[in-house]
């Protein structure tokens, strides 16, 4: 058994009727407006300090006083040391492959791709080149399609009878 009281009928919601949630809005702060208001005389801001002046608000790069960390980075200019620019935003990037890896993976007469050297677990990055270097010896002869040769790796592979084809990617 239910009163009218208990479960007032709803009214339709319009334009007429719309209000914030509860404790949504609050009054603004009247500070400096006497001790009474609990916001007088500093008005909340301290004695002293950044803080407490004119214009002072809490920067991007401020860490509490501590020496920020662009200020602790080192500053090296110039492309010339890796160390120089730690972004390397126009350092190029390729993936290594060597020949002694080459002779031990790959049998006589094979052809050498980026996909064939995925599957045997070399060059395993897709979107990043692959250099054919030349550390080791080479004497099978292959058909070998990378991005780049280093000079002395292209040498070995067509001293041996194999072929070098640069891919454009």
């Amino acid at each position: 058994m239910s009163t009218p009281e208990e479960t007032p009928p709803q009214e339709r919601i319009g334009l007429h009727n719309l209000k914030p949630a509860k404790g949504s809005r609050k009054p603004r702060k009247r500070v400096g407006r006497g001790h009474g208001s609990g916001m007088g005389k500093t008005s909340g801001r301290g004695h002293k300090g950044a803080g407490s002046r004119a214009g002072a608000k809490e920067r991007a790069r401020f860490e509490g006083g501590q020496m920020p960390i662009h200020m602790r980075m080192r500053k090296l200019r110039g492309p010339n040391m890796k160390k120089s620019m730690p972004f390397e935003p126009f350092r190029t990037h390729t993936q290594p492959v060597n020949l002694a890896t080459l002779e031990e993976r790959f049998e006589v007469g094979e052809e050498v791709t980026p996909d064939s050297l995925r599957a045997k677990g070399l060059a395993k990055k897709r979107d990043i080149p692959v250099k054919i270097l030349a550390r080791g010896e080479l004497t099978k002869a292959l058909t070998v399609s990378a991005h780049g040769f280093s000079a002395t790796a292209r040498e070995r592979i067509e001293a041996v009878g194999g072929t070098c084809q640069t891919l454009e990617d």
